[in-house]
């Protein structure tokens, strides 16, 4: 992809963001009025359906029916095919290559059978397109192929068979120019990491209505997941039916908010005469912003297994008026096991696969990395429950400061065009959320990133970026909460015989937070003496 489309692109998919969010807001977070317990005593007052119901007590769910009804032939007979989702890979390629050839750069797009087979023997390189198209419109566009595959009825390893293959089609045939590694990355595996959480996100609300979805469910759906709503669409009957996500314990957060102060460090001078008095960078103040997460598979659901690639996911989403897109984070399980200590922890360990877009104005970071660790939940009282994740691992990131590219010709943290940096990169993430009953929570989450220089674009250069955040959230009125929260994002860099930069940005936000349950996703699998439901 080249600029221009990625500029546009990026609007565009603002825009479904937002429409997503209005059509999500109002089947998030609520569940059926329970039945009255014929068993309490006539003394007892019925505790409020919104608030204290037995299904969020047993099991938090973000949608209506306080236990999903699966709508079957999904993956069963005809509503599992390999032959349609490789063919609507090869058209998505197909067309996105022709509105590009037309519309964006004939040129770059204009392949043939001479490029295709020059291709087919050149030398594989890393490119010099811009972060956002590399490392945000890479990995959307894998992400179409994973839902082509995942919504046809495949599983999703052989979804990631055809986000490769689709990846590799678009490299060699797609594109005049020579084929790039981290693209193949970024829609090959990235696109898988990123697709599947939209393709169950999507199919989780489908699930939900009590019965066929109706027309606001599949609209929301085809808006999370546009190839699972395009498969429901164009086969009617045959890919009518919903993945089955097993009735997970579910946490979802709807945010919509606004930076009160921000302050900035950086000694990184954007101007491009290095003789020339500098030019510092500056934020953009008062930024609005939107919010979704949320946690599938949380550990403790009794019943609940984790025999599926991302049976447990953790998916973040933010869009601000200041970068678009703040950040996008995906990671989830890809093999583990369960596993519990005394009656008041449970766990579950194994490899995760991760995707992570972060872009704090003033620099950005992204990384594909396969990582090992662990997430729990830990009831310290009758009330008070301690969930956090553990990860530590390996992956191919792109990082770099947001600046002019290129001074004398090469930019201060990449080649030529390119004004970031491609290395292996080692992280870690540590996560924590106490929760207070029913009435408030912290959360608490740290990320490292070290790209370094080992396979890299450029063998001189290395970043190390930290990101931490913490949030104060009080549940106000039902499923009405407000949050105060506080990011910290700091980048340290070093190129060569260049002087070291140093940047760090600190956000003070309150928002508006549309709480999917009232516990904030603690669950509950204790006996009523032990303080359970």
């Amino acid at each position: 992809m080249k600029p221009a489309q990625g500029v546009n692109a990026s609007y565009r998919m603002f825009l479904k963001a937002i429409l997503a969010f209005t059509i999500l807001t109002p089947s998030v977070g609520y569940t059926e009025n329970p039945k009255p317990d014929v068993d309490a005593p006539a003394t007892v007052a019925p505790p409020s359906p919104a608030l204290d119901s037995k299904a969020q007590k047993a099991a938090p769910t973000a949608f209506a029916a306080a236990e999903p009804k699966p709508v079957l032939r999904w993956g069963v007979g005809d509503g599992k095919s390999y032959w349609i989702p490789a063919a609507e890979v090869f058209s998505f390629d197909f067309l996105l290559n022709q509105i590009n050839r037309h519309f964006v750069d004939s040129v770059a797009y204009g392949s043939d059978l001479s490029s295709i087979r020059d291709n087919l023997h050149s030398k594989w390189v890393v490119d010099t397109d811009p972060f956002a198209v590399n490392q945000f419109m890479h990995p959307y566009q894998g992400s179409m192929y994973q839902g082509f595959a995942r919504s046809a009825g495949v599983g999703f390893w052989g979804a990631l068979g055809y986000t490769t293959a689709g990846s590799l089609l678009w490299e060699i045939a797609g594109e005049r120019t020579t084929p790039s590694i981290n693209d193949q990355v970024s829609s090959g595996i990235s696109g898988s990491f990123l697709g599947e959480p939209l393709f169950r996100i999507a199919s989780l609300l489908l699930e939900s209505g009590g019965g066929r979805p109706g027309v606001w469910r599949e609209l929301g759906a085809a808006a999370i997941s546009p190839a699972t709503g395009f498969n429901r669409v164009a086969f009617g009957k045959r890919f009518d039916g919903v993945f089955r996500s097993h009735d997970p314990a579910v946490y979802t957060r709807i945010e919509v908010g606004a930076s009160i102060n921000s302050n900035i460090h950086s000694n990184v001078n954007l101007g491009t005469d290095v003789n020339g008095e500098p030019i510092l960078q500056s934020i953009k103040q008062h930024e609005a912003n939107i919010d979704f997460t949320m946690g599938y598979g949380l550990p403790g659901k009794p019943g609940y297994t984790y025999t599926r690639p991302f049976d447990y996911f953790h998916f973040q989403f933010r869009a601000s008026t200041a970068s678009i897109f703040e950040h996008i984070m995906s990671r989830g399980l890809l093999y583990g096991e369960e596993y519990a200590v005394g009656q008041n922890y449970r766990g579950i360990w194994g490899v995760y696969g991760s995707y992570d877009y972060i872009a704090p104005q003033v620099f950005r970071i992204s990384t594909t990395a396969a990582s090992v660790g662990t997430t729990g939940q830990l009831w310290v009282s009758r009330a008070v429950a301690v969930q956090g994740t553990v990860l530590g691992g390996l992956g191919y990131g792109a990082a770099g400061t947001i600046r002019a590219s290129g001074i004398g010709g090469a930019a201060a943290n990449g080649s030529g065009d390119r004004d970031y940096h491609y290395g292996l990169t080692p992280q870690g993430l540590a996560a924590l959320r106490v929760i207070f009953g029913d009435r408030a929570s912290v959360d608490m989450t740290a990320r490292e990133y070290y790209v370094s220089r080992v396979a890299a674009t450029e063998s001189t250069g290395q970043e190390n970026i930290i990101r931490a955040d913490i949030s104060f959230t009080v549940r106000v009125y039902r499923l009405h909460g407000i949050t105060l929260r506080y990011v910290e994002s700091y980048r340290d860099s070093q190129y060569g015989g260049q002087s070291p930069t140093h940047q760090s940005i600190g956000t003070v936000s309150i928002v508006y937070s549309f709480i999917g349950q009232t516990r904030f996703g603690a669950v509950d699998w204790r006996s009523a003496a032990a303080g359970g439901p």
